[in-house]
């Protein structure tokens, strides 16, 4: 349905992450399926309108969020472009759709304390309990993204200069300093994985599934599990990598620090932390300047006033 010069376009030539593949292929599957009615043996590229296009959004805009839109659209710009470029079109019919407006909104978070209180608790026993919570660690004390962590190996974890090889988006690879307690998990949990798959290829997997490679979905319902005593609305993986950053910032860790370690390549990416950071501002003016101590009769708020 889709060229096969396409999928190697994507993933040599733009150097796109396996997940950004396999969502720009699941895209154009559904437009081609909904443009041929079910038949994309039919399908003609050569027909295809920014009606035609356009009316595909509208119908799926009643279903799907506006990040998920705004990927489609950029789907199949991609893939008209890549026929104009092989001379099989003459013009692109998405490159003049309007991307769908974002809605500005807050990344959610875990607390830290509990956090921490996840990780400090008591700790059962056995395979799973361990991986499950050296998972867990190694998400919230990093803030790599899922298909990071899926990735890595023994052989990107150095014990001697104590850092770890990550390899993100794009195959781009950045190298992240790991604490002395960090390093201890990760060498227990290798001797506890060791001993449950004992012939693993070399270099292994740091998670190995029990059938090959850890699955995302397996990935999202161990984080979800671990997360289920929280406050945090959202449960998945992502949301420790936002709950990395947050930590981060609040302990004065500076924007630039946080940018590289979660491997952003725009500082503007970034900045979006810097607004979950500001009740931990507001708290330290309050507790550090005069002026902020409020009313000296004992009253915390003036008449009329309501607290924060």
């Amino acid at each position: 349905m889709v060229p096969e010069e396409y999928v190697s376009y994507l993933q040599n030539e733009l150097n796109r992450s396996p997940l950004t593949v396999d969502a720009y292929l699941r895209d154009i599957g559904q437009f081609i399926s909904w443009i041929t009615q079910g038949d994309p043996h039919t399908f003609s590229p050569t027909t295809v309108t920014l009606a035609d296009i356009r009316t595909w959004l509208a119908e799926i805009a009643l279903t799907e969020s506006t990040t998920t839109l705004r990927r489609k659209t950029q789907s199949l710009r991609s893939f008209f472009r890549w026929l104009q470029r092989k001379g099989r079109m003459r013009g692109n019919p998405a490159a003049d759709v309007i991307l769908a407006k974002k809605g500005k909104h807050l990344p959610e978070f875990v607390r830290e304390t509990e956090m921490e209180s996840i990780l400090d608790g008591t700790q059962e026993n056995g395979y799973i309990p361990a991986r499950d919570r050296m998972i867990l660690s190694l998400l919230y004390s990093t803030g790599i993204r899922q298909a990071e962590l899926l990735g890595l190996k023994d052989s990107d974890i150095s014990f001697y200069s104590k850092e770890m090889k990550v390899t993100g988006k794009r195959n781009k690879q950045r190298i992240l300093p790991l604490p002395n307690a960090l390093l201890h998990e990760i060498e227990e949990w290798q001797k506890i994985r060791n001993e449950h798959f004992p012939h693993l290829p070399s270099p292994a997997p740091l998670f190995p599934g029990e059938k090959g490679p850890l699955s995302k979905m397996h990935l999202y319902r161990i984080v979800k599990k671990g997360l289920s005593s929280t406050s945090s609305a959202a449960k998945s993986p992502h949301v420790l990598r936002h709950t990395f950053a947050t930590v981060m910032l609040n302990h004065g860790a500076n924007l630039d620090t946080v940018k590289e370690m979660l491997g952003h390549a725009s500082l503007s990416t970034t900045e979006i932390y810097t607004h979950l950071t500001f009740e931990q501002l507001r708290r330290n003016y309050d507790n550090a300047h005069p002026r902020a101590a409020g009313p000296r009769d004992g009253s915390t708020t003036e008449p009329g006033e309501k607290e924060f």
